[in-house]
């Protein structure tokens, strides 16, 4: 049986999640050929850890003819890898959504989509429902919104942190505005608000509520659309970020199926 060939790119926890899952045979209809990361180390250890080409350079990388890269680091791993992975006939598997709420970006990726052939899947994530959500887009004018409560370690590096949240004694939100305004804040930190956003109202309408929780592990995630004819509620808690590896499997998996969701 052919086997559609595919590489990683960001050889970090996230990468490693959908390395091990093809290693484990939950991706039999794929063949892993390299990996590409900026931690030589982690690239090393992973291309050992499954046999597969460790590369220095994407360029490396697309010398080995992916049917998908997936991406698995940061939007700024994306930006640079994007474009090239296109026009080299790869399509793209993405995890960092966030680098989506640039409009020059996304328009200039769309075009190139097209021009090329190729697609760009974006992963759930930590959050679902996407299907529904772009149903509810549709159907009539909607409002949208997701409100996130984290813990507050998990706000450290970020501009609104402050030790004061380590020992507060109630919750309370550190932010509210629009997705783009928290992709701009959080880089790494709401891919989830810009996913929904995109599958919604846009970056510029959907609204974000994020949240400092004492004693709080993981993230919860509370999606709501609005509109004339529909109400969508999507909530989904996930302990470690590790959701979002396995999306990536999850959407794999859909897209090499005979009987596909969505």
């Amino acid at each position: 049986m052919h086997k559609l060939k595919f590489a990683i790119a960001g050889c970090g926890f996230l990468g490693n999640i959908v390395a091990d899952a093809w290693r484990q045979g939950l991706l039999a209809d794929y063949e892993l050929v390299g990996c590409f990361g900026r931690n030589a180390a982690s690239t090393a250890a992973l291309a050992d850890k499954n046999a597969c080409q460790p590369c220095a350079t994407l360029d490396e990388l697309l010398a080995l003819r992916p049917d998908y890269v997936v991406e698995a680091a940061s939007p700024g791993l994306l930006r640079d890898i994007a474009q090239p992975t296109l026009s080299a006939g790869a399509n793209l598997i993405v995890l960092s959504i966030g680098a989506f709420a640039d409009a020059d970006f996304l328009s200039q990726i769309e075009t190139l989509a097209r021009t090329t052939g190729r697609r760009v899947h974006l992963a759930s994530g930590a959050i679902g429902g996407f299907d529904v959500l772009r149903t509810a887009a549709l159907m009539s004018a909607i409002d949208a919104g997701i409100r996130t409560e984290k813990g507050p370690a998990s706000l450290r590096g970020t501009p609104i942190f402050n030790e004061e949240l380590l020992t507060a004694s109630a919750p309370s939100e550190v932010f509210s505005g629009n997705a783009r305004d928290a992709i701009g804040l959080f880089p790494t930190k709401v891919n989830v608000s810009v996913a929904t956003a995109l599958a919604t109202a846009g970056v510029a309408a959907t609204q974000v509520s994020i949240n400092s929780v004492p004693g709080f592990l993981g993230d919860d995630h509370r999606i709501e659309v609005r509109g004339e004819e529909v109400h969508v509620v999507v909530d989904t808690y996930s302990r470690t970020s590790a959701i979002a590896g396995w999306s990536v499997v999850a959407l794999m998996r859909n897209l090499a199926a005979p009987i596909a969701f969505g």
